[in-house]
């Protein structure tokens, strides 16, 4: 089998919760090794972000959480007491050995550990040291702390997000996803490619990369932070609407609701045409009577009637799912979207597959999201060369 991307490349992981974990499980999904650094006894917060979780024999709930399980596989988990000089030691030992470190910690935090970008890449000049922060290593707000909604609602898009003003339950709505701690996450990996790729072609120049969610949120706005960039004015809230005149939006048929997008003139005459009602022209003089025509006739048939009618037109529409009929769809499932990946406390373990797709270095090998500690002892073993009794001291002193 092809050696993936990113086989050779050694990433140490300070990050806990979601946007940092998912940027190394993108790198260790890629062939990375990636060593997890947790605290020991409670490691990552997200192990108590539950229910649910994995239960044990005796049927009891595990820090293996669902939260945990999403951001996590692929990687080793080491324990280190970052508060004790052993610890800080092994984590200064693994990033001399390493081409990535990452750390989520609050700005300024590790340098009173000495685990700081400055201090560590006098031991490793080469190092790509990644901080993933809420607002970032400068600014005003660089010292406060945040999770993924307050960084919609502080950047405008929960003003976006939500039913329009004129409708029932008007108001800012968060997204229901944590999607900025995801995009947030693509980012840094993006970046850190990136920084892969300078430090090769310059001769190992290492680097040190800023990425937070503020400023990946406000990128995140897209055409309509351009289109106020442009006028001044505040976009509004079109809930499941669209700004043209076309009947975009949520329809109720007669075995559930269908999403329809249309675009331009011609896919609206396209949908006027399955619908047979009478093409209004391009200028829509009633945009409301013309949805009101639309939802009176997707209420007369079901759902895949309307599916394939549109769909054979090339009009865009699909249906409006829950995640059980969202795994279960046949696109899902010849995309390949689950797989199994055996724990030792579930065997049928399943998770969402990486989205990447390649012909020639496939994504293919899953390894269960690690138990706290699982790979301590291999890890300070193996990599740094620790003896047993070593290791034994470093248990018995709480370092690790």
């Amino acid at each position: 089998m092809s050696l993936l991307p990113l086989s050779g490349f050694k990433v140490l992981d300070l990050t806990r919760v979601l946007a940092g974990p998912l940027c190394a499980q993108m790198l260790g999904d890629l062939g990375a090794d990636v060593i997890k650094i947790e605290r020991p006894v409670t490691g990552d917060e997200s192990r108590s972000y539950g229910p649910p979780t994995l239960e044990d024999t005796e049927g009891k709930p595990t820090d293996n959480t669902s939260f945990f399980l999403c951001a996590n596989r692929n990687k080793r988990s080491v324990t280190v007491n970052l508060a004790a000089p052993e610890g800080q030691e092994i984590v200064r030992a693994l990033a001399k050995e390493s081409d990535v470190m990452m750390e989520n910690y609050k700005v300024g935090d590790l340098r009173r550990y000495g685990l700081d970008y400055e201090s560590i890449r006098k031991v490793n000049p080469g190092i790509i040291y990644c901080s993933i922060t809420g607002y970032g290593q400068n600014g005003p707000y660089a010292a406060r702390a945040g999770y993924d909604a307050v960084f919609q609602a502080g950047t405008g898009i929960m003003s976006l997000t939500g039913h329009a003003d004129a409708e029932p339950g008007a108001g800012p709505m968060r997204i229901g996803l944590g999607l900025i701690d995801y995009v947030t996450g693509q980012n840094a990996a993006i970046a850190i490619l990136a920084a892969l790729h300078h430090q090769r072609a310059s001769g190992r120049q290492g680097q040190h990369i800023d990425i937070c969610l503020f400023d990946t949120a406000m990128a995140s706005l897209s055409h309509l932070g351009q289109q106020y960039l442009e006028s001044g004015e505040q976009p509004p809230r079109y809930g499941n609407g669209s700004s043209g005149n076309w009947p975009s939006g949520v329809f109720r048929c007669e075995d559930g609701e269908l999403m329809l997008v249309l675009g331009n003139n011609g896919q609206f005459a396209r949908a006027c045409a399955v619908m047979s009602l009478e093409h209004p022209g391009d200028e829509v003089a009633d945009p409301e009577a013309v949805r009101a025509a639309f939802a009176a006739r997707f209420a007369t048939n079901k759902l895949a009637h309307w599916l394939a009618e549109l769909g054979a037109a090339g009009v865009p529409s699909g249906p409006v799912n829950d995640l059980a009929q969202a795994f279960a769809d046949p696109h899902a499932r010849a995309r390949g979207i689950q797989v199994k990946v055996p724990h030792p406390l579930d065997p049928s373990l399943t998770l969402i597959r990486n989205p990447l797709t390649f012909s020639a270095t496939p994504v293919k090998e899953y390894r269960y999201p690690p138990r706290l500690g699982e790979h301590t002892q291999e890890v300070l073993s193996s990599v740094l060369g620790y003896d047993e009794r070593k290791i034994g001291e470093l248990r018995r002193s709480g370092a690790i």
